[in-house]
């Protein structure tokens, strides 16, 4: 794989990190590179600040301008349309993850093959169609 591909599938994942880190509390763009940093992810200003505006755009964010000290700094809140967007977001991953690890967990679990559910030992309740069927044949 290319490292280029690389990129672009793990660029992907920034905003949910972003997301996550700011329903927890209020985050600014030196922080976000730092914590991502610890993630493994590479990220400089001129790549962070415009996804930081488009997601405030879309109204996944909200910004508001604070000053500590001589600084300013622009923070970052999640709001309730960011809220909703990661709980989708979520579900989808762990609908991912499931299908990415599928052979893993068959290994470790002993799940079923690829789009089946594990069934229970007991048996299905019948169907009316089947009912029918034993109607008649009595």
């Amino acid at each position: 794989m290319s490292l280029r591909l690389d990129q672009d599938v793990f660029l992907g994942l920034i905003p949910l990190h972003i997301l996550h880190h700011a329903s927890e509390k209020p985050v600014y763009g030196l922080w976000i590179i730092e914590e991502l940093g610890r993630h493994g992810y590479k990220l400089s200003a001129g790549t962070l600040y415009p996804l930081l505006h488009r997601l405030e755009k879309r109204g996944l964010l909200r910004s508001v301008a604070e000053r500590s000290g001589r600084r300013r700094r622009r923070v970052y809140q999640i709001t309730p349309a960011g809220r909703q967007s990661l709980k989708d977001a979520k579900h989808k991953v762990r609908e991912l993850f499931a299908e990415l690890f599928e052979a893993e967990l068959h290994n470790v679990f002993g799940h079923r093959e690829h789009g089946s559910r594990q069934q229970s030992r007991a048996k299905p309740a019948p169907t009316a169609k089947r009912s029918a069927k034993r109607s008649r044949g009595r």
